[in-house]
C-alpha cells in the first residue's frame, strides 16, 4: 500500500513547512494506522485518500493529548458543558481518563472522519460492527505507542495566548486559520461547505486563486465548522479560555422586538397554534390568501409547488417559514399527514440533510420530541439519535442549523 509522505503529514501541521524532530515518530504511527486500516474488513473497501485522513487524524489526536495541546480538550469540555456527556454516541467506561488516550475518543474519530469525508457512508451508524472493529485495532495501535509518545511542542500553539490581548492578535489569527484549514478536529466537518464554496472557483479566471483565498476567508469568518459547528472565532474562544462563550450556547435575539404581522394572523387562523401543516400547495395557497390576507387570485410560493405536503411556522419576531416534503416525519399531535411508516425512512433526514428542515422548525421539532423515528438507516437505535440529536443536527446540518 502506498504510504503517507512526509510532506502530507507536514500539511496538516501548524508549523508547516518547518519540521520537527518528533516528525519521523508520528509519521511512522500514521503508517502503521493506514496498514491496519487497510487490512480491516472495513478499511479495505475505503478510497486510500479517506484512509490516509483517518491514520492521519488519529496520529495527529495522538500528538494533541501527549502534548496536551488543548483541541480535544476543548471538544470534551465543550460537549460536557453542553450537554453532560464527553464522547458523542459511546458512554464513557471505567477506564475512561479526561484528556489522554481512551477508546472512546478513536470510536468516535474514526466515524466522524469517514462520515463526514465519504459520501458514499455519510448517514454511518455509529456502532457498525465493522467500523467499531476497525477502530479498536487503531486504538491497539495508538496504546502500544502511547507511553513512549514524544512531545511535539508545535503543537502547543494556543499555549500562553490571551483572548483580548493585541499583542497576541496574529498568534490568535494563525491559530484560527491552521484550525479552519488544516485541523484534524475542525476540517471534516467543513467537507460539504467546502464543495459549496469550491463550486464557485473558476481556474480560467486570472485572479482564480485570489477570488478563493477571499472565499475561505470569509468562510472562516462567517460559516460553522468541526464537529459542533461552531464558528471559528467562537473555538478559538473555547481553546484559548476553557469554556464556551455565549454565543454558542444561547439562541442568538431575533428582531428588533416588534410583533411581525403575519404572526397575529396565522395563530387566530389556527386557533394559537404557531405550526400547521397541508397535504398539497393549493390548500397551503388558500391559507395565504383566506387566513393571511395575501392578494386573492395569485399562487403565493409557486417555486414550492409539486411537494407531497407542506409545514408553515411563525415566529412573533422572526415571521414566517415553510419546509416541504417532511410532514409526515413529523409526530406532532396536531398533524394528520404523520406517517409513522414513512418517518421511519425519512425522518433521520430531518438532521443531516442540509435545507430540508429549517433550523427554527428543527428546534421546535426537537423540544416537542416530534421526531421519535429518527434513526441511522441499517439500525433501529431511535434511543441513540434521540440522545444526541442536537449533535447530530450540529455535525452534519452546521450552519443549517445553527444560523438565524
Amino acid at each position: 500500500m502506498e504510504k503517507i509522505t512526509e510532506r502530507e503529514f507536514l500539511l496538516r501541521q501548524p508549523d508547516f513547512p518547518q519540521k520537527s524532530e518528533m516528525d519521523s515518530f508520528y509519521i511512522g504511527i500514521a503508517n502503521l494506522l493506514l496498514e491496519t486500516i487497510g487490512n480491516s474488513e472495513f478499511g479495505a473497501v475505503m478510497p486510500l485518500g479517506l484512509t490516509k485522513r483517518v491514520a492521519l487524524t488519529l496520529a495527529d489526536y495522538l500528538q494533541d493529548i501527549v502534548a496536551d495541546a488543548g483541541f480535544w480538550r476543548s471538544f470534551i469540555d465543550a460537549n460536557r458543558e453542553l450537554y453532560g456527556w464527553s464522547i458523542p454516541f459511546h458512554d464513557s467506561s471505567e477506564a475512561y481518563v479526561d484528556y489522554e488516550l481512551n477508546k472512546e475518543d478513536v470510536r468516535f474519530l474514526v466515524w466522524y472522519v469517514v462520515a463526514m469525508l465519504w459520501e458514499e457512508c455519510g448517514m454511518l451508524y455509529p456502532h457498525d460492527k465493522k467500523l467499531l472493529q476497525m477502530a479498536d485495532s487503531c486504538f491497539a495501535i495508538l496504546e502500544n505507542e502511547y507511553d513512549d509518545a514524544p512531545v511535539n511542542e508545535s503543537f502547543n500553539i494556543a499555549r500562553g495566548l490571551e483572548f483580548n490581548d493585541p499583542e497576541d492578535a496574529e498568534k490568535i489569527y494563525h491559530l484560527g486559520n491552521w484550525l479552519f484549514l488544516h485541523s484534524y478536529l475542525l476540517t471534516p466537518a467543513f467537507a460539504l461547505s467546502l464543495q459549496e464554496v469550491m463550486s464557485e472557483y473558476d481556474p480560467s479566471l486570472p485572479d482564480a486563486d485570489t477570488l478563493l483565498n477571499n472565499k475561505l476567508e470569509e468562510a472562516m469568518l462567517e460559516n460553522t465548522t468541526g464537529p459542533l459547528a461552531l464558528y471559528t472565532p467562537e473555538w478559538v474562544y473555547l481553546i484559548i479560555k476553557r469554556h464556551l462563550p455565549d454565543s454558542a450556547i444561547k439562541e442568538p435575539m431575533a428582531g428588533d422586538g416588534k410583533t411581525h404581522p403575519y404572526y397575529e394572523a396565522f395563530i387566530k387562523a389556527t386557533g394559537g397554534k404557531n405550526i400547521a401543516f397541508f397535504d398539497s400547495y393549493q390548500k397551503m395557497n388558500d391559507f395565504f390568501i383566506n387566513a393571511l390576507g395575501w392578494e386573492a387570485g395569485v399562487e403565493h410560493l409557486s417555486q414550492a409547488k409539486g411537494a407531497s405536503d407542506y409545514v408553515l411556522m411563525v415566529n412573533p419576531e422572526k415571521g414566517m417559514l415553510m419546509a416541504r416534503g417532511i410532514a409526515k416525519c413529523i409526530a406532532s399531535p396536531e398533524n394528520p399527514l404523520y406517517n409513522k411508516e414513512y418517518a421511519r425512512n425519512h425522518s433521520f433526514d430531518l438532521l443531516t440533510v442540509r435545507g430540508l428542515c429549517p433550523g427554527d422548525l428543527l428546534n421546535l421539532i426537537f423540544k416537542n420530541n416530534w421526531l421519535p423515528d429518527a434513526c441511522f438507516p441499517g439500525s433501529d437505535n431511535r434511543e441513540l439519535v434521540h440522545k444526541y440529536r442536537d449533535f447530530i443536527a450540529r455535525c452534519y446540518l452546521q450552519i443549517y442549523y445553527r444560523g438565524d
